[in-house]
């Protein structure tokens, strides 16, 4: 394998349950058991299986996002990112998608205001978009543009490690291979490791 990106060695995650007349408050109840696997520098590793077996736990896991976990889980690579499997409520609608993308970057604070904007007009036509999207609102884009600037959003830090967690099912069937033929040119050009969950 290639230098790897992230470990994951029998991790264990769990959820608490709220009350219920049958249940104590704050049971646990487990998700994920004994988990072990490994994503090396440029790789794509699926994950799949059905509803509710815990994909999206471990996703969430990964990147420290589920607070009850066991195991050890190691990132050889800083900001992993994660693209979720709804556009329409993983965008701020009263933003515009440049002022999305450039959030990141001034978060960061390391480029000017002029190397931002380049930098999200650049990442717009990597994703196969015009930078004149940046001037759009969310609410203007169908499904897989908004899906598109996700993972634009997802990249504009240059991660070495992209989740992607089902980020076709919300989309449809004629959008989804178009977005999984942008996930597969992005992971080549860019060399960014991406873990898939799918069911």
């Amino acid at each position: 394998m290639s230098e790897p990106i992230l470990t994951v060695s029998h991790m264990n995650a769990y959820y608490r349950d709220s009350a219920s007349l049958f249940r104590k408050a704050d049971s646990r109840k487990q998700v994920l058991k004994d988990i072990s696997f490994s994503i090396g520098r440029g790789e794509i590793v699926g994950l799949v299986g059905e509803s509710g077996c815990g994909k999206s736990t471990l996703g969430k896991a990964v990147l420290h996002m589920v607070k009850d976990v066991e195991g050890e889980i190691v990132h050889f690579s800083e900001r992993p990112q994660m693209v979720f499997q709804d556009p329409y409520s993983s965008l701020n609608p009263t933003k515009t998608v440049g002022w999305i993308l450039r959030e990141p970057l001034k978060m960061q604070g390391k480029l000017s205001e002029q190397a931002q904007r380049e930098k999200v007009s650049d990442m717009l036509r990597k994703v196969g978009l015009d930078e004149s999207f940046a001037k759009r609102y969310p609410r203007e884009l169908s499904g897989g543009q908004r899906q598109r600037v996700c993972i634009a959003t997802a990249l504009m830090l240059e991660p070495k490690l992209m989740i992607a967690d089902e980020p076709v099912s919300a989309l449809d069937v004629t959008i989804q291979a178009q977005i999984i033929r942008l996930l597969l040119s992005l992971n080549k050009e860019l060399e960014v490791a991406i873990l898939l969950i799918s069911h």
